[in-house]
């Protein structure tokens, strides 16, 4: 009698503690955790995935322009925790084969690297796995190859109902997750109650992904000693200066033919090409917010992909896919929405003479006679900009415990 007492005292004083705090706070609550150390392996103090102590190359830009991280889902630390958990657990899946990370490995910039992905019944999917790095700056409604989401909680839920990857429902997701005690700790610290629901899942994956960050490649290390991508880099080879060169069109008398022109900005006249760019300039993101139809064939007949256009139904999006970031792109092969080159060597390729004059070809690879534009590049210059490419590697991310497999087995 006198444990019930006492449980019903304790009881009594947290609900008047949840009830006399302000309706936006997160209050968490004492509970028993168990031991869960059999299934995950969790510091007993979170990881910092909120408090990040960025370059000061990600500028005032970065963040007031690109950031698309909403007011009602900032990053904490037992929410990316939560969604860390989630993304690894096979148990979403509905025969318990597949995790979010089965298709997002850390080892591979959080790529696959197959063509396609395989889903819980050996399926493949329509288009190779998108590199989730720094997915926090990918501007706002412009989610998936084809920018069908609006918004990163909502991109996050649509695998797990896909009838190819994940096979589930949400109301199973909810309640296969709400049968797991191991989840019961990790949902109160994140929302103050253990109490599973869809908007709570999105959340916790979307802070997970949100944070996971590139910036310790040699480019950063580079970019944050000259601050301007149009000067030499004191640790870069010869060799990656020169392919550092044609990748902002130092060397190219037409800018919009550069690969600067799409991996590193969206509005042309924000692209700096002079010895003291902007301190606002985008210098270290690597991704593009709108669409583009790079040439990738010659017209959209038949059974191909066409990318946004068949979200649109308009014919000019016709083979217009997202331009994703390039951090880590050394390890992210396969490349293109549907895998279709194997190496970088491929990929420059494509753009020095391979572009094909698609009925809907982005006007930046159209010269003023209307045909493709090729960057025609010499055996050295392919090799150079293949070069500076692999200067985006990060070696910390990839290896960082934070991202990683929490689950013991």
């Amino acid at each position: 009698m006198y444990k019930i007492f006492i449980n019903r005292i304790i009881y009594i004083l947290i609900t008047i503690t949840l009830f006399s705090c302000k309706e936006d706070e997160i209050i968490v609550p004492i509970i028993e955790e168990g031991d869960f150390s059999a299934i995950y392996n969790l510091p007993s103090e979170p990881f910092n995935y909120s408090a990040i102590n960025f370059p000061i190359t990600f500028t005032n830009f970065v963040f007031e322009e690109l950031d698309n991280t909403p007011d009602n889902n900032h990053i904490t630390n037992n929410g990316a925790t939560l969604g860390r958990v989630l993304f690894y657990d096979k148990n979403l899946s509905l025969n318990n084969t597949i995790s979010c990370a089965s298709c997002h490995l850390q080892e591979f910039g959080f790529t696959d690297p197959r063509e396609k992905s395989i889903g819980f019944e050996g399926g493949h999917t329509r288009r190779n796995s998108m590199n989730l790095t720094n997915s926090r700056f990918y501007l706002k409604e412009k989610f998936f190859w084809d920018h069908r989401a609006s918004t990163l909680e909502e991109q996050v839920l649509m695998p797990l109902q896909d009838d190819i990857e994940m096979g589930m429902t949400l109301d199973l997701v909810v309640s296969r997750v709400s049968s797991f005690d191991y989840y019961k700790p990790l949902f109160a610290k994140a929302f103050g109650n253990d109490i599973v629901t869809t908007d709570k899942i999105s959340k916790a994956l979307a802070q997970f992904i949100r944070s996971i960050y590139s910036f310790n490649s040699k480019y950063d290390v580079g970019i944050e000693a000259t601050r301007n991508i149009f000067v030499d880099f004191p640790n870069f080879t010869a060799q990656e200066n020169l392919g550092k060169d044609i990748f902002n069109g130092k060397l190219t008398p037409e800018a919009n033919g550069s690969c600067v022109f799409c991996h590193m900005n969206d509005n042309p006249s924000e692209i700096h090409f002079s010895t003291t760019p902007s301190l606002n300039a985008n210098q270290v993101i690597f991704t593009g917010t709108r669409t583009d139809n790079i040439g990738l064939d010659e017209d959209s007949r038949g059974d191909s992909d066409n990318g946004l256009g068949e979200i649109t139904n308009i014919e000019a999006d016709n083979g217009q896919f997202k331009v994703p970031s390039i951090r880590n792109i050394e390890l992210t092969s396969p490349y293109m929405h549907d895998g279709r080159f194997t190496t970088l060597e491929e990929v420059v390729e494509h753009y020095s003479t391979e572009v094909k004059d698609h009925p809907q070809l982005s006007d930046h690879l159209i010269n003023p006679d209307e045909t493709p534009r090729h960057l025609n590049l010499s055996e050295e210059e392919k090799a150079a900009l293949v070069a500076f490419l692999k200067t985006l590697t990060d070696e910390v991310m990839i290896s960082d415990v934070k991202y990683s497999d929490p689950f013991v087995e």
